[in-house]
């Protein structure tokens, strides 16, 4: 069989290879990678863009092989650092109780001499599981592991940041690095803190940006005055939301138009101060619980009649998305309920258009006032 002749590649433009090649998969990338030294420069920059790295954790393998690989692989490809623009780091453990945790401080070494190579980054997720515990850094100081992460990292571009671990009461304890760290993120507009769940001091010109923010109500209280935020997800338990920090959350520099009660179980009282502290309200997604008064109803469809008043206070709210509601034991939804529901609640507050019960069934108010609900 004849040999196949040698096939040049056309001379195309880096600009034009690097648009082809970002259609590319990341599998096919790195067989891209492999034809030639043009390529795999190319090919390389779309790869170290953006990564993703996930890892499971047990007694018997409790090393993130794919975080070290990765932070080796970007410690020897210094022409990348500038390349990068999003990270997400996600440790996952088999058994949350196994003693693996001292085990992750190397690793969490790894990740820092990394990150703060990394200065155009623009988004950062670090969930680091397991390791959910304070470490000693060079200086003598005690941190938590985020904090022993971050520390020293410069990072001026970010925009969007998740920082966290698996949460135990009581263990774990932030100190003023995570402050200063998030001070020095200037154009930062979202921010994720899901297992901090004490006041955050921070000086009032900094991040002047932001607009989201998910995290604990203490935190959310000292962080979202004077703060354009627009969106909110509180996480905890709704006995965390008081009449001292409820009342500090609506000193933002814009309405509130987003809430999310979506990771705590919400008893009727606290829906109720809500509505009152958040009138501007636009999209509400709640989880009700239903549990603690299920049985006064023999439906517990019936239950939700009670937000009519609710939705009363909250006149510009145009979704309400009750599905993450827990339904075991509650019943077989029954359309003809819901849509005496929707009706009523269209009246309490005249901008609802779409609401989403715990059973997922979709309603929705065509032109008319008519409600309909949306096939599965």
């Amino acid at each position: 069989m004849a040999a196949m002749p040698n096939v040049a590649f056309p001379c195309l433009p880096n600009e034009i290879l690097l648009t082809i090649f970002s259609c590319c998969y990341p599998n096919t990338l790195a067989i891209i990678a492999r034809v030639s030294h043009h390529f795999r420069c190319i090919a390389e920059r779309i790869m170290y863009s953006s990564i993703s790295l996930n890892d499971t954790l047990s007694e018997s393998s409790p090393q993130p092989w794919r975080t070290l690989r990765w932070c080796d692989s970007m410690l020897r490809r210094s022409y990348l650092f500038e390349n990068t623009r999003k990270l997400q780091i996600r440790w996952h453990a088999v058994n949350p109780g196994s003693p693996i945790s001292n085990s992750l401080i190397p690793a969490c070494t790894e990740i820092s001499q990394t990150l703060r190579l990394l200065t155009f980054l623009e988004s950062l997720e670090l969930f680091l599981g397991p390791a959910n515990f304070m470490v000693h850094a060079p200086t003598g100081s005690e941190m938590h592991t985020i904090e022993y992460v971050i520390r020293d990292s410069h990072l001026p571009r970010l925009r969007h940041c998740s920082l966290g671990a698996d949460y135990i009461k009581g263990v774990q304890h932030y100190t003023s690095v995570l402050p200063v760290f998030l001070a020095s993120t200037p154009a930062l507009r979202h921010l994720k803190l899901p297992d901090h769940h004490t006041p955050l001091h921070l000086p009032p010109w900094a991040i002047p940006d932001l607009s989201s923010f998910r995290g604990a109500a203490d935190a959310a209280a000292t962080l979202l005055p004077g703060r354009p935020v627009q969106a909110l997800a509180l996480v905890g338990q709704d006995s965390d939301v008081t009449r001292e920090n409820l009342p500090r959350m609506t000193l933002t520099a814009l309405p509130l138009r987003y809430l999310d009660l979506s990771a705590m179980s919400v008893r009727p009282a606290l829906l109720k101060n809500v509505s009152t502290h958040f009138p501007t309200v636009q999209r509400l997604r709640v989880r009700l619980a239903l549990r603690h008064t299920l049985h006064y109803a023999f439906s517990g469809i019936r239950l939700l009649a009670g937000l009519s008043s609710v939705l009363s206070a909250l006149q510009v709210l145009e979704v309400l998305d009750l599905s993450p509601t827990d339904v075991d034991g509650v019943g077989r939804p029954d359309p003809k309920e819901e849509l005496v529901l929707v009706d009523e609640w269209g009246r309490a507050s005249p901008l609802l258009h779409r609401v989403i019960f715990p059973s997922e069934a979709e309603w929705v108010r065509q032109e008319g006032g008519l409600w309909h609900l949306i096939p599965n």
